[in-house]
């Protein structure tokens, strides 16, 4: 197999995320035009979470940090990966359709546990009907998760990015026909879930069939690997258990302040654009990256991968920070506030973007630095350290609700996110310098955080020039992509000029592999 070349890898990975978030937010302007922050918005933003939830607790984020690295080295041992990734599928295809089944049944107690502010008021009941149409997305989303982890083993990371992407634009097309035929906005939503869920399985399953990886259907059965896949990933599941409750509690903090549950909604996609092109992207790729190097004795490797992944990392997305928390008010303005969206909704979003923005560098480094234990099948303490953080999450959101209101949930993500970034990087120590960062990655930190606050002030000076033009409708698109470009240009020439990085390093990155 031919390795994988991670900062092209990342490059890659993170331009279609940038695609798909791009998509995301067309889609949410959409969204946020034709419902705004009202009772049809809240109770489809609960009821698609639903699914979504459990998916991160089923797949993506913990069965596959377990099934990515033991399909990884079984491909680099030259063992039946084929095999197991059949058994894999089957079995996590049993126990998923199971769950879709009851938890159709038990939607009214699911929406009481995300959203109990909703209980009395049609919130509530629209919620469970959205819910019931949508949850057997988790079926379909879970097992392309699986198969995605198969694709990126191989290092075919374009195909397994696209999936978002398609989802994103099939709700643009379902909102385009349902306002231009008049259809319900809401039911519209609902049923393009399972659609899409069944045409992202459809397109990945083509995708690993090319590998000739794609798994036939078959009656699940207990193999000893597959048996050793569920012990080492139910600390892993559990982990991601935790990690749903800390989200949890924060829709409870924010069901009881009418509208709340959209603005949290749309300011986190404004936050995932910088976390999913750079911080999840570079996790998708180092896993099965440190994997392979880890069977094949390959240290220096590994931490010449996590070096460099961490130095790109940093580099991209503590400016990202910075400018959220910065220019959050006429980001969220620009791309939001028109039809049912007013002038409100912006600023409680702008204060929940900046809460947001304030954690993305730990939420950045958490990608880093969970691959570090799932290569090496460490499952436990990860599952530990988010025990601890959803007891800080659950302290602070529901501590300050009282005294700051629905900001309290994101504040607390933020906060609890950089408590796990501790406690992963503390745990690390112990792994040897395969797991430290070397002198050339403490050299460049420092410049690159001097090189973001610059650009930070550049940025303030010019939110207040251009201050007039990004308040002017026929303007405020120019106004934003000014206000960006002087960001952007700022942090480059400051970084350039100071050291923080080599402009060199990121055209290598375009470079394509010779031979």
């Amino acid at each position: 197999m031919k390795p994988i070349r991670l900062i092209r890898s990342i490059m890659v990975v993170g331009g279609w995320t940038l695609l798909s978030r791009g998509a995301g937010f067309a889609r949410d302007i959409l969204m946020a035009a034709y419902l705004g922050s009202g009772p049809v918005a809240q109770a489809f933003l609960i009821a698609f979470s639903l699914p979504n939830m459990f998916r991160r607790f089923f797949a993506e984020g913990a069965f596959n940090m377990a099934f990515v690295p033991m399909f990884a080295k079984k491909l680099e041992g030259g063992e039946d990966a084929k095999g197991f990734a059949r058994d894999a599928f089957s079995g996590l295809a049993a126990i998923l359709l199971v769950f879709s089944l009851l938890g159709t049944l038990a939607m009214p107690w699911l929406v009481w546990a995300m959203a109990s502010g909703f209980a009395g008021d049609e919130r509530f009941d629209l919620a469970v009907v959205y819910g019931r149409i949508g949850f057997s997305y988790i079926l379909f989303i879970s097992l392309v998760a699986l198969l995605s982890g198969v694709l990126n083993a191989f290092g075919r990371f374009t195909e397994a990015s696209f999936v978002p992407v398609l989802m994103n634009l099939m709700f643009i097309v379902a909102m385009l026909l349902a306002d231009r035929y008049g259809w319900d906005m809401g039911l519209t939503l609902a049923w393009t879930v399972p659609v899409t869920g069944v045409a992202q399985l459809a397109f990945t399953w083509w995708a690993t069939a090319r590998v000739g990886f794609a798994p036939k259907p078959a009656w699940p059965k207990m193999t000893p690997e597959l048996k050793h896949l569920f012990i080492v990933a139910a600390p892993a599941v559990l982990a991601g258990g935790v990690i749903q409750i800390n989200l949890l509690v924060g829709r409870q903090v924010a069901s009881f302040t009418d509208g709340a549950v959209a603005w949290l909604s749309y300011a986190d996609r404004l936050y995932q654009l910088p976390l999913g092109v750079v911080g999840i992207a570079i996790g998708t790729v180092l896993l099965p990256d440190l994997s392979r190097r880890l069977r094949a004795g390959d240290a220096q490797g590994g931490r010449d991968s996590f070096n460099r992944g961490s130095e790109f990392a940093m580099a991209l997305t503590i400016p990202a920070a910075v400018a959220l928390v910065v220019i959050a008010m006429p980001l969220c303005a620009v791309l939001y506030q028109r039809g049912a969206f007013g002038a409100d909704d912006t600023a409680n979003t702008a204060m929940a973007l900046a809460a947001y923005g304030l954690g993305l560098p730990a939420f950045m480094l958490q990608k880093m630095l969970q691959p570090l234990y799932y290569a090496r099948e460490d499952t436990k303490r990860p599952f530990r350290y988010a025990v601890i953080c959803m007891i800080v999450n659950a302290v602070i959101a529901i501590g300050l609700m009282p005294l700051i209101g629905f900001v309290a949930a994101a504040l607390a993500t933020t906060l609890s996110a950089w408590v796990m970034v501790w406690q992963l990087w503390r745990g690390s120590r112990g792994m040897g310098p395969a797991a430290q960062f070397d002198d050339r990655f403490r050299a460049r930190a420092w410049r690159i955080l001097l090189a973001a606050f610059g650009m930070g002030a550049v940025l303030f000076g010019a939110m207040t020039a251009l201050g007039p033009m990004l308040g002017t409708a026929g303007l405020r698109y120019a106004g934003l992509a000014l206000l960006i470009g002087a960001g952007i240009v700022s942090y480059f020439a400051f970084g350039a000029l100071i050291g923080a990085f080599r402009l060199s390093d990121f055209r290598s990155a375009l470079r394509r592999p010779r031979g």
